[in-house]
């Protein structure tokens, strides 16, 4: 076992215990909901997603339902997730296909799944990993792949090629998993913008540790509290001083300024 591979049975290890409950978070209860959320999820938040199914999964309830909508109809009840236009486009050809090829029902292969309009392989991965339970490979999203760099799984930056690259380094039985739990780190610690390296979980296993953390450090500098000059009352007495110093209206030093100086009386 190489170095890399000793990783990630040690991240793994580390992931387990740390998420134990990590999940898919778009909430469904069935196949095609999950289907249908996935593809509601792109450009979107899960939370947003999640607020709009609640009414979307009652109004629709089967891909016959989708596919006979009125586009305008369905444009507005999905129109807070974004791209409404195109998902909309998505959701009516992707439900036409399963009417007329597949009985209504979603299909449990990979071959099938993204063969509908409008579903690629990352969304195919969610449902067959979350629906149906198998392992047919891992979802590559924006935190999975941010993640796999700064954890120094992978240097590709198509996602497919992580998605290789992570195939070939987690066992199969973790895919759907690890993808999960690369999901929740990212969000909940391993942040874009700020991650919080001293307090993350997997900090000794990660290569990018010492160097995302100094520059963490040296980009946003000590607390606020900690700065000299930048709390609301330092820079009130900052100001006064200055004020008492110098008179800007007229250019000349201030009387109290020359009272220190024992100039005036």
């Amino acid at each position: 076992m190489n170095r890399r591979a000793q990783r990630v049975k040690e991240l793994i290890a580390r992931f387990r215990e740390t998420y134990p409950d990590a999940h898919c978070e778009l909430n469904f209860n069935n196949a095609l909901e999950l289907l249908v959320a996935t593809i509601l999820s792109a450009q979107c938040t899960d939370k947003r997603v999640n607020q709009v199914t609640v009414s979307l999964f009652k109004k629709y309830p089967s891909a016959a339902a989708y596919a006979a909508a009125d586009p305008a109809e369905l444009e507005n009840d999905i129109k807070s997730t974004g791209f409404f236009r195109n998902k909309t486009k998505s959701l009516r050809g992707m439900s036409s296909d399963l009417v007329k090829r597949f009985g209504g029902e979603v299909p449990k292969s990979m071959d099938e799944l993204t063969s509908l309009a409008g579903v690629g392989r990352k969304t195919a991965n969610v449902v067959l990993g979350n629906a149906f339970q198998l392992n047919e490979g891992i979802v590559v999203d924006t935190h999975v792949a941010r993640l796999s760099h700064r954890l120094g799984l992978t240097k590709e930056t198509d996602a497919e090629k992580i998605e290789t690259d992570l195939m070939q380094l987690v066992p199969r039985e973790d895919w759907t998993l690890f993808s999960h739990w690369l999901i929740w780190h990212g969000r909940r610690r391993c942040t874009a913008q700020r991650p919080d390296c001293e307090g993350c979980e997997v900090r000794t296993l990660c290569p990018s540790y010492p160097i995302v953390s100094s520059a963490e450090k040296k980009r946003n500098g000590p607390p606020p509290s900690r700065v000299r000059g930048t709390s609301d009352f330092a820079k009130a007495s900052s100001d006064k001083t200055a004020r008492q110093a110098f008179d800007s209206s007229s250019g000349r030093e201030s009387e109290t300024a020359k009272r220190r100086r024992g100039e005036t009386k």
